[in-house]
């Protein structure tokens, strides 16, 4: 069984910085993929910051220039930096795995909370 343990939401000031966690968690897999999504309350969940096994990232346009997706392999671990915060970025963060074991598992963490508030 695989499982994401995320960590780092909460509360900071427009033009901030917070780094989110995402730690899989389990036996019997490899990482394809691992991404990191939002979803704002009233809105449809979105991708923010997706990575692969080989480094290739790829960012929302809203984000771009004040996010940055990074892997730690040996952890199985991805990080959220997200810097210049704004208060539409207030909203739960998610985090996604695609999982290769006998076929191909797509994984969600419990969501983590950021709000973005003066």
């Amino acid at each position: 069984q695989v499982q994401l343990v995320e960590s780092g939401g909460g509360l900071v000031q427009p033009g901030g910085s917070l780094r989110l966690s995402c730690a899989a968690a389990g036996s019997g897999f490899s990482i394809a993929a691992m991404a990191w999504y939002r979803q704002a309350p009233g809105k449809q969940r979105e991708m923010v910051a997706e990575i692969t096994s080989s480094g290739t990232t790829n960012y929302a346009d809203s984000v771009k220039g004040r996010f940055t997706i990074s892997s730690d392999n040996a952890k199985n671990t991805v990080y959220l930096q997200m810097n210049n915060l704004a208060p539409e970025d207030t909203a739960v963060y998610y985090c996604n795995m695609l999982a290769r074991t006998t076929v191909y598992l797509r994984v969600w963490g419990q969501g983590t909370l950021v709000t973005v508030s003066s």
